[in-house]
């Protein structure tokens, strides 16, 4: 009975009174003991093993998260400490990045007071944070700007759009932005330390409604494309090169649900179910979100379900966390213990093997394909005979 009990239990529950002298991590173990508290607390372990264990980690981040400048507050100190290798996002968090760069005129505003009043008075509101509408007029006239560059004239992936948009930024941006801080951009940062930032539906967002714009008023002098086969092919490559190289394991972090966590879980059933090619999924996954997983949504699916899909890998399932809670209230907690802790390593700048990674994949491929081909050859013939 006793050792029946020891593996149906973890630790004893019992807090400790808070000083004021603790550490973010030891205020975790002190009095994080239960509920969603807990869930946090293993969070927060479970990125530290990510980190530790020199994983390839993808870090997932949708919903309305750069208005609230929790680029600036969170995911920018975790790409200097080396915490994250790509990213994936929507056109709306790269929209509102370039946004802040161009106009800091964002305040604090009460979501009840009435958005009629808002509207009459020029405002556009993000549920409690408010900018003039103006500076969406601003914001369009620069990425309509950046995109007629050369450099832009081509078909490409959202990775290497996003690249080119950081360039541009961080090459023009102390003549334009007279007040900006260019650090405090994410598509500059991760532009910097080559950092691949993916968008699974970038049409979805006020930078592509810009573009569709553009191509109908130049026409056929309009080159720029995104190409969708070629950049579910390179994230595919990126995965399958993180499990083939450096300490050969994946993990992913997803803040909040939606597109971004969808996209960021394709490249598994792309390699494994389309390509033929085992990479066996993540290896541990923390994802902070507030959707329920009875309605089916792939927002609030657990790491085991994302198992029998061939997405998470064995140990993933073990190693998994969902905290049901509001990213903005309880990640910043988490990155905080992180860095008081001093825990870093150094950046992958996994854009530079871009090319080494495809490369890599397409030889797995040709040579997946040409044993395939042989081994139907030899079934129908042994058939005919």
């Amino acid at each position: 009975m006793k050792h029946l009990t020891k593996r149906l239990i973890g630790q004893r529950v019992m807090s400790e009174p808070i000083t004021g002298k603790e550490t973010t991590a030891e205020l975790f173990e002190k009095s994080f003991g239960a509920y969603v508290g807990r869930e946090v607390r293993n969070a927060y372990e479970i990125i530290k093993k990510m980190i530790q264990k020199d994983h390839t980690i993808v870090l997932a981040m949708s919903g309305a998260m750069t208005p609230i400048d929790f680029a600036v507050s969170c995911i920018i100190p975790m790409i200097k400490a080396g915490y994250v290798d790509i990213i994936t996002t929507t056109g709306a968090n790269l929209y509102h990045d370039i946004q802040r760069l161009e106009s800091d005129n964002w305040y604090e505003v009460n979501p009840n007071q009435g958005d009629i009043r808002l509207r009459k008075a020029g405002w556009t509101r993000v549920y409690d944070t408010a900018f003039p509408d103006d500076d969406l007029w601003i914001v369009d006239h620069l990425v309509t700007d950046l995109v007629r560059r050369p450099d832009f004239n081509r078909s490409m992936t959202t990775t290497q759009f996003h690249y080119l948009l950081g360039k541009q930024l961080a090459r023009f941006g102390r003549r334009r932005f007279k007040r900006a801080d260019l650090n405090r951009s994410l598509l500059v940062q991760a532009y910097r330390n080559s950092i691949p930032i993916f968008c699974g539906a970038p049409q979805d967002g006020s930078i592509f409604l810009n573009l569709a714009f553009l191509k109908r008023k130049l026409g056929h002098r309009y080159k720029f494309s995104i190409d969708l086969e070629e950049d579910i092919h390179e994230f595919g490559a990126y995965h399958y090169y993180a499990k083939s190289k450096w300490s050969k394991k994946l993990s992913v972090i997803i803040l909040g649900g939606g597109v971004p966590k969808n996209y960021s879980l394709q490249p598994e059933p792309y390699l494994t179910q389309v390509c033929d090619i085992e990479a066996s999924g993540y290896d541990m996954d923390v994802q902070i979100c507030d959707a329920h997983v009875q309605n089916g949504g792939l927002s609030s699916c657990t790491a085991g379900e994302g198992h029998t899909w061939g997405k998470t890998s064995e140990d993933c399932v073990k190693n998994s966390q969902y905290v049901f809670a509001d990213v903005t209230a309880t990640f910043p907690f988490i990155v905080h213990a992180l860095l008081q802790e001093g825990i870093e390593r150094e950046s992958r700048h996994l854009l530079d093997y871009r090319n080494e990674a495809i490369a890599f994949l397409d030889k797995a491929l040709r040579k997946k394909t040409l044993k395939s081909y042989y081994r139907k050859g030899k079934e129908n013939y042994n058939n005919d005979k």
